[in-house]
């Protein structure tokens, strides 16, 4: 039995989903942030940090779903805080919203007790914009985007980080 079923650690994984909670205001906050000033890429580096956070946190508990969601998200926040074109931006922020409503539907899945929360979202038109985003930012490499025991973060990782999602 793992953590997100052992029912006598209901209280660690409710307290993950209400510190979730927590972290993905900051999030939207960012994102709103860029969307008002899209030059603000601190803020995408800030949303990188804030959801590696997350990430962590998640896999502390076994909630891997969750944790790759959240490492797709953080390699996109961290690269895209490293690009000048505003339009791209846009695009990435509204990619970025997109993923934070999944993550906390994700989370509220947990929650209600369901570990397997990917198989209830619609992913599939994400996924078109997740492939599209990760090829513009094939190019950018950053040490803050590694992937334990592999090195950097490249275009395998990528597509093995959704494979594992089954996207």
């Amino acid at each position: 039995m793992n953590i997100l079923n052992d029912p006598a650690m209901k209280e660690i994984v409710d307290d993950f989903c209400e510190e979730a909670n927590s972290l993905f205001d900051s999030l939207e906050n960012s994102l709103a942030l860029i969307e008002e000033n899209p030059s603000n890429t601190k803020e995408l580096e800030k949303f990188g940090q804030v959801i590696d956070r997350i990430m962590g946190a998640a896999k502390s508990i076994g909630a891997t779903e969750i944790a790759t969601f959240c490492e797709l998200g953080k390699v996109i926040g961290y690269k895209s805080s490293q690009i000048k074109e505003i339009p791209l931006i846009e695009v990435v922020v509204a990619v970025l919203f997109d993923s934070l409503d999944m993550l906390r539907k994700m989370n509220e899945s947990l929650r209600a007790g369901n570990d397997k929360s990917m198989s209830k979202i619609n992913t599939k038109a994400f996924v078109t914009r997740l492939t599209w985003l990760s090829e513009k930012f094939k190019d950018i490499e950053r040490s803050s985007c590694a992937i334990e025991d592999s090195g950097k973060l490249n275009q395998n990782s990528i597509d093995e980080l959704m494979k594992s999602l089954g996207l």
